[in-house]
């Protein structure tokens, strides 16, 4: 009895072991885990929460954008105070509040909270989420999908506005970055609609 038990133990510490070998690689927290371990060589474009004053627009009404950047009719102001409220919190793999939060958690939070759509919770499974497009058709709201070194799906972000997007970056928490840094555009995958 003793000896089917050891030989059971055994086994079933083949089976672990094969199975981290073989199927580990391709899961989303190793994919998102390469990303965390990269640090972005960036400086934001905003990383901290702004102080906007309301501004005047050309027909004269006023215009209050949460972020401080250019303001135009469409713009969702709700979406510029959500991201405004959580600038400067630190990135955290696996974080989901305050305290830490990655890149598909502060995604899924904005948009939960902005839009009352519940995504999915890494950056490579938010694919399901969306329709692809391509930079030329993003508009405000859009996901914004960024490969690793290894070619993996492993960050995303939401389009803002005049080449800006907000993410929970490994180097600088949550920020504004600009979609043409070098970092940022040798990384872009695709832009994405969400269905």
């Amino acid at each position: 009895m003793l000896l089917s038990a050891a030989l059971f133990t055994l086994t079933g510490c083949e089976m672990l072991r094969n199975f981290m070998a073989r199927d580990l690689e391709d899961e989303d927290f190793i994919i998102g885990q390469l990303y965390a371990d990269e640090r972005v060589d960036e400086v934001p474009v905003i990383a901290t929460p702004v102080q906007a004053e309301p501004r005047r627009k050309a027909d004269g009404s006023e215009c209050n954008n949460a972020l401080g950047l250019r303001c135009e009719d469409g713009d969702n102001a709700v979406l510029y105070e959500t991201v405004n409220s959580w600038l400067g919190v630190p990135y955290l793999y696996g974080g989901t509040d305050r305290n830490g939060i990655d890149c598909s958690a502060f995604v899924g939070t904005v948009y939960s909270h902005v839009y009352g759509i519940t995504l999915h919770r890494t950056a490579n499974d938010m694919l399901r989420d969306v329709t692809l497009i391509g930079k030329g058709d993003l508009r405000e709201g859009d996901l914004l999908f960024f490969t690793n070194s290894k070619g993996k799906v492993s960050h995303v972000g939401i389009y803002l506005k005049d080449n800006l997007f907000a993410h929970a970056s490994t180097s600088n928490g949550v920020s504004v970055s600009r979609l043409d840094n070098t970092y940022w555009t040798n990384h872009f995958y695709k832009g994405g609609r969400v269905k």
